[in-house]
């Protein structure tokens, strides 16, 4: 098949791309060509600032079988794709997000039937938002849209290339704090579960779905089936690293207090367990295991991280002094009440 991916080099897509090559199909790509180094030799390239209506029509009509639309977040660029692509593709595929099942979660394994209401973090609330309109205004070449003809939606979990998992989207900045030996934090008390997903095990199952009639006019999550506390992550993030990490935990809603930004990903996403029950999509394309281990995941993107930073860190490289002011008074002030 001929296979576009807007985007391309995230960290789900890049790992998509090379598996769509892999799989034999025609694989383009559509950025603004900053940030191609190691994709396939064999990879077609659209140079184009996704922002530009005029520069970006130019898909509409260079018979593409299947779109994997992974820059769209609100319903404006949705409506254009949907302008721009029904009726002229075959499959069209819009990359959701698990963190727009409902919140609190009220079940300890998330089926796609479970409603999409996070009251919490508008990014959520933004795809599904966009998932509606999809399937409400998709229309077949005949103009059709009962059964939703010609889009599949998927709804990734927290899935990582290259960026090590953390629960306030530190990154890089908490395996410096690490190293420096200051106290990190942790939202709870470290005991709820977290689903995390190494993008190379995405990849395949993902492009199975491509061209897949089962798969056409149905939403599905693809996540590892493991899940595991956030103590337990942070622990081999920190035996990883050489280091024992000093964990403060810190109650979600004080977190919040201190900075409001931190709601949608806290109490939308991350301060719940999320544990995944993958039988629908397996039963669409087939039953499959991710690979990597908690430890090869952390090795590896820890690996990562001493190549971006050159093996060298005193803390505060790469991160904001603002945040880091912040951690610290949050941390003094929590070891306050509980030594």
């Amino acid at each position: 098949m001929k296979v576009l991916y807007v985007g391309g080099t995230g960290q789900i897509s890049f790992d998509c791309v090379h598996e769509s090559v892999r799989a034999g199909h025609e694989t383009w790509v559509l950025n603004r060509g900053n940030s191609n180094d190691g994709l396939p030799a064999e990879t077609n390239f659209i140079t184009c600032d996704f922002e530009d209506d005029t520069a970006y029509a130019q898909i509409a009509d260079m018979g593409f079988d299947v779109v994997c639309q992974f820059r769209v977040f609100g319903i404006d660029k949705l409506q254009r794709d949907i302008d721009l692509l029904a009726g002229k593709i075959g499959q069209y595929v819009f990359i959701s997000s698990a963190s727009a099942y409902q919140k609190p979660v009220t079940c300890q394994f998330i089926t796609e039937d479970v409603p999409l209401v996070n009251p919490y973090w508008e990014y959520s609330r933004n795809k599904a938002a966009c998932e509606a309109l999809l399937q409400e205004q998709w229309k077949d070449a005949s103009g059709d849209c009962s059964g939703g003809a010609g889009w599949t939606i998927v709804r990734p979990s927290h899935s990582s290339r290259d960026r090590l998992i953390t629960a306030l989207s530190e990154h890089d900045q908490l395996a410096e704090r690490m190293l420096a030996g200051k106290p990190v934090i942790l939202p709870g008390d470290g005991t709820s579960l977290w689903t995390i997903t190494a993008s190379k095990d995405f990849a395949p199952p993902f492009v199975k779905l491509l061209g897949n009639e089962n798969a056409i006019g149905e939403a599905f999550h693809l996540t590892d089936d493991r899940a595991y506390a956030w103590n337990t992550i942070y622990a081999a993030l920190g035996e990883a690293l050489g280091v024992t990490p000093d964990i403060v935990h810190v109650p979600t809603a004080t977190l919040v207090s201190f900075n409001p930004h931190w709601e949608g990903p806290l109490w939308g996403d991350k301060s719940w367990s999320a544990q995944f029950d993958n039988t629908k999509i397996k039963s669409v394309v087939g039953d499959f295991t991710f690979e990597t281990t908690l430890k090869d995941f952390t090795a590896e993107r820890v690996a990562l991280f001493r190549a971006r930073t050159g093996g060298q860190s005193d803390g505060t490289s790469s991160s904001s002094a603002k945040l880091e002011a912040l951690y610290d008074r949050i941390i003094a002030d929590q070891c306050s009440l509980t030594g």
